[in-house]
């Protein structure tokens, strides 16, 4: 560390500095950088991955179930075809008013399949546009 007598004068001014005091604060200063730097690098592969929820409810009580999801930013792929027509417009009416809160989206995509998406995710494309141009087979133009 070097003598205290020796300290003392410098910090008043009459002595030169000690060299090697001078390189041990040059290190700790190096090394207090260098743990600064370690604690800005962010992983991107810690990133939680996003589940995707697939449901095919039997009655409208399964609303609340596809809603709870929703909440927890989960988006969900709500297949109809289990359901009567009214309880499933229910179940749509139910799905959209959750969303609006949330700021979700929905989106058909295909013969009562809806696909209902919090705010966390991002939606591109249509898949109903692709089903609109397919023709049955057998059929001609």
């Amino acid at each position: 560390m070097g003598n205290p007598f020796h300290r003392i004068l410098q910090f008043l001014g009459f002595a030169d500095e000690d060299p090697e005091e001078v390189r041990r604060e040059e290190t700790r200063a190096e090394a207090v950088q260098t743990a600064g730097r370690k604690g800005a690098v962010v992983s991107l592969h810690q990133q939680k991955p996003v589940k995707l929820i697939l449901c095919e409810p039997e009655r409208f009580e399964d609303g609340q179930m596809i809603a709870d999801h929703l909440r927890s930013h989960r988006p969900v792929v709500v297949n109809l075809h289990k359901v009567q027509f009214e309880e499933g417009a229910r179940i749509i009416d139910f799905l959209s008013g959750v969303l609006y809160a949330l700021g979700g989206t929905m989106q058909k995509v295909g013969a009562q399949i809806i696909l209902c998406a919090p705010e966390n995710v991002d939606v591109q494309g249509a898949v109903s546009d692709y089903l609109s141009q397919q023709e049955p087979k057998g059929r001609t133009r």
